[in-house]
């Protein structure tokens, strides 16, 4: 479904975040930011709130460890128990590396797998620049219009006091 959006590109970082913060308080909605590298700054400028990935890695973490805990206890107690030397059947020290190794891999490998499900990465997807020059050198401010109270005027004032080298108003599908 095609959009509006007012595109700004910029050539400095100190810009982009300075017209950030412009547009937040002209209360404008910011659609997103690109960068060719990441400025932590436009991060805390936009008022993004901290990423739940790392509750989604512990979750895993304690899934995959709890995991291997109860496969080797049951290989080792219930199924096919083997004294060994004398020691216990429940030789939870043995347990340790095994565990440690489930526990990283569960973490990982569901960390990667939700980050692509949530920045909707799948293999063959085509990328869809929004300005040609963002990937190598330039950072780009989008607004997107959602309605007939979009002051555009006002929009493009704010962005131009804030140093924009280009601004444009463009209907596509991001």
């Amino acid at each position: 479904m095609p959009r509006s959006f007012v595109i700004s590109t910029f050539s400095d970082a100190g810009q982009l975040v300075g017209a950030i913060h412009a547009v937040r308080r002209a209360s404008f909605s910011i659609y997103d930011v690109y960068t060719p590298y990441p400025i932590h700054e436009v991060t805390h400028a936009m008022g993004l709130r901290r990423s739940r990935l790392p509750w989604i890695t512990l979750v895993a973490g304690i899934g995959g460890l709890v995991t291997a805990l109860l496969m080797q206890f049951y290989a080792a107690v219930w199924d096919w128990p083997l004294n060994v030397g004398g020691k216990p059947d429940n030789s939870t020290l043995a347990f340790i590396p095994i565990t440690f190794e489930l526990t990283v891999l569960a973490a990982g490998l569901t960390t990667v797998g939700a980050l692509f499900l949530r920045a909707r990465l799948f293999p063959g997807k085509r990328e869809r620049l929004i300005s040609s020059d963002i990937t190598n050198h330039k950072f780009a401010l989008v607004l997107r219009k959602r309605d007939d109270l979009f002051d555009t005027q006002l929009a493009h004032a704010i962005l131009e006091r804030n140093g924009a080298e280009s601004i444009q108003d463009r209907i596509c599908d991001l």
